[in-house]
C-alpha cells in the first residue's frame, strides 16, 4: 500500500531528507540513497526532526533530483535500500503549439483536467512529446499544470509513460517508434496504452476466445458486394465501418427490405448531413454510395436490432480502468440515444448522453442491466489484454443490447472519448477515471521494480 505525504522543502545546500514520522521502514537501516524517476542521489536519511508526519526535502536536494518547487504531496516507498520519492508519469501526446495559455492545442484543458488529481495520488505527472528529450543528460522538458498556469520544468526520464497520441497517424511516425522503443529498452520504462485498437484484428483475435466470443457480432473484412449480400440475408441488415475509424465517421448502416426488395443506405455525408437513399439493388447502391471509394479499408458488421427510447436506438459506453492494485474494473457506464435519422449515437450526429436511471425508471431492470454490463465489460477487459501486446491500462467500450437483453459488444476504443462526460451526472466518473488512468501508473511502477525482468518488450 502506497501512502501519501505533504512535501514541504526547506533552505539547505545539503541534500537531506526527513521521513514523515508515519513512515514505516522494512529495516531499522536509514536509506542512503533518494530516487525520483530515474534520476537517483546520495542524500543523508533522517526521521523528521520535529516528529512531524510530513517529508523535509533540502532545497540542494531537489535541486539534484529536479523535483519542481510546486509539488505539494508525494508517495513514499523503499526498495533495495533506497527511497523512492514519488512516482514520475510522462504523459507522451503530440501537437504542441507555441501558445502558452494553449500549449497542446484543443487538447489543453483534457490535459489540465488529467493532471489536476496529481496531489490526491501522490504522483508526478507531466506532458511531453518528441522534441521534449535531452537525451545526453538523461532529462525531459515537460509541461506541468499545478493549478495557476502552464510550466516548463526540467525532469529526470520517468517511472512510465502513459501513451496520450492524438491519432494513428502520429503513431505510425518512425520516429515514434524508435523513441518508444529506446525508452523501453535503454532505460526500462513501461509504456501503456500504446497503440489505437485495429477493429478487425481484435475481433479476429477475440473470436476464439470462448469466454468472450458470445459478445461479438459477425465481423468480416469486406472482400465482395456478394458476401454482403449473404450477410443482409442472414442479419437483414449490416454496418460498413472503416477498420481504423473513429467518431462514427463513415459508418455506412445498410437494410434490406423482404417486402418491397429495396435496398437503404444511412450514412453521414461530407456536408455532415445525415442521409437516406433507396436503391433497386446491392449493385446500384454501391455504385452510387461507394463509388471511387476502396473498400478494402472497410469491415462488415453484423446489424443487431438495439433498445429503443422513442424509437431511437441506444448503444452503451462502458469505460474499464486499472486500479493502482492492477485490477480491472468499471469506472464509468453511459447510454447514448442515436441523434433523428443518424447511423450512428455519437454527439457529432445529434447524439445524446443518458445515464441509466433515465433509460430504465424501473430499479429492478436498471440493475439487471448495470450487472450485466459490467460482467461484459470485465471480461472482455481481460480477454483483450491477454490476447493483445503491451501493457493496457484503459478501455472504451461501445455495447448494444438487443430486444432479447443479449449484450453485444460493436468496439473497444484503447484511447477512449470523454463526450459522455458532459453529462452533469457523470462528473464523478469523469474525475474517478482520471484518477485511475493514473493510479495504474503507480501499479506498474511498483511492479517494475519488484519484477524488472518482464518489462523488457
Amino acid at each position: 500500500m502506497l501512502h501519501t505525504y505533504k512535501v514541504e522543502q526547506f533552505q539547505e545546500k545539503k541534500s537531506i531528507l526527513y521521513l514523515p514520522s508515519g513512515f514505516r521502514l522494512c529495516q531499522d537501516i536509514l536509506p542512503q540513497t533518494v530516487i525520483l524517476g530515474t534520476r537517483r542521489e546520495s542524500s543523508t536519511c533522517q526521521r523528521h526532526p520535529n516528529g512531524r508526519n510530513v517529508m523535509g526535502i533540502s532545497t540542494g536536494l531537489a535541486r539534484k533530483l529536479h523535483l519542481p518547487s510546486k509539488v505539494e504531496s508525494l508517495s513514499l516507498f523503499w526498495k533495495d535500500e533506497c527511497l523512492y520519492v514519488g512516482v514520475l508519469i510522462g504523459i507522451f501526446t503530440a501537437g504542441f503549439t507555441s501558445f502558452r495559455l494553449n500549449p497542446i492545442g484543443q487538447r489543453t484543458h483534457f490535459f489540465k483536467k488529467l493532471l489536476s488529481v496529481q496531489s490526491s495520488l501522490g504522483v508526478i505527472p507531466f506532458v511531453f512529446g518528441e522534441g521534449h528529450i535531452d537525451w545526453e543528460n538523461g532529462l525531459i522538458k515537460g509541461s506541468f499544470h499545478f493549478g495557476e498556469g502552464w510550466e516548463i520544468e526540467e525532469i529526470p526520464f520517468p517511472n512510465v509513460i502513459y501513451d496520450r497520441l492524438p491519432n494513428r497517424r502520429s503513431e505510425k511516425r518512425k520516429t515514434y517508434q524508435i523513441l518508444k522503443e529506446r525508452l523501453e529498452r535503454e532505460y526500462g520504462i513501461p509504456w501503456y496504452n500504446p497503440g489505437f485498437f485495429n477493429k478487425l484484428d481484435l475481433f479476429e483475435r477475440l473470436e476464439n476466445d470462448q469466454t468472450v466470443q458470445h459478445f461479438l457480432p459477425e465481423t468480416r473484412p469486406f472482400q465482395s458486394f456478394d458476401e454482403m449480400e449473404q450477410m443482409l440475408t442472414a442479419h437483414h441488415h449490416i454496418y460498413l465501418k472503416p477498420k481504423n475509424g473513429s467518431l462514427g465517421n463513415g459508418i455506412h448502416k445498410i437494410t434490406y427490405n423482404r417486402s418491397s426488395e429495396e435496398y437503404y443506405c444511412r450514412f453521414r455525408d461530407h456536408d455532415q448531413k445525415n442521409r437516406l437513399l433507396k436503391f433497386k439493388s446491392l449493385e446500384q447502391l454501391s455504385n452510387t454510395v461507394f463509388k471511387n471509394r476502396n473498400l478494402d479499408s472497410f469491415i462488415v458488421q453484423q446489424g443487431i436490432s438495439l433498445l429503443k427510447e422513442n424509437n431511437r436506438p441506444i448503444d452503451f459506453r462502458i469505460h474499464t480502468n486499472k486500479d493502482e492494485e492492477g485490477n480491472w474494473q468499471v469506472s464509468a457506464m453511459a447510454g447514448k440515444v442515436a441523434g433523428s435519422g443518424s447511423v450512428t449515437t455519437h454527439a457529432n450526429n445529434g447524439g445524446e448522453v443518458k445515464v441509466l436511471s433515465e433509460l430504465f425508471p424501473d430499479e429492478g431492470e436498471r440493475h439487471t442491466i448495470a450487472h450485466a454490463l459490467t460482467d461484459a465489460a470485465l471480461m472482455l477487459s481481460h480477454a483483450i489484454e491477454e490476447n493483445l501486446e503491451g501493457y493496457i491500462g484503459e478501455i472504451g467500450f461501445d455495447f448494444g443490447i438487443d430486444n432479447n437483453h443479449r449484450i453485444w459488444m460493436f468496439e473497444a476504443n484503447s484511447k477512449p472519448g470523454r463526450s459522455i462526460f458532459s453529462h452533469p451526472d457523470l462528473k464523478s466518473f469523469d474525475l474517478l477515471t482520471r484518477k485511475l488512468a493514473l493510479s495504474f501508473g503507480i501499479f506498474l511502477t511498483q511492479h517494475s521494480l519488484q519484477h524488472p525482468e518482464e518489462m523488457i518488450p
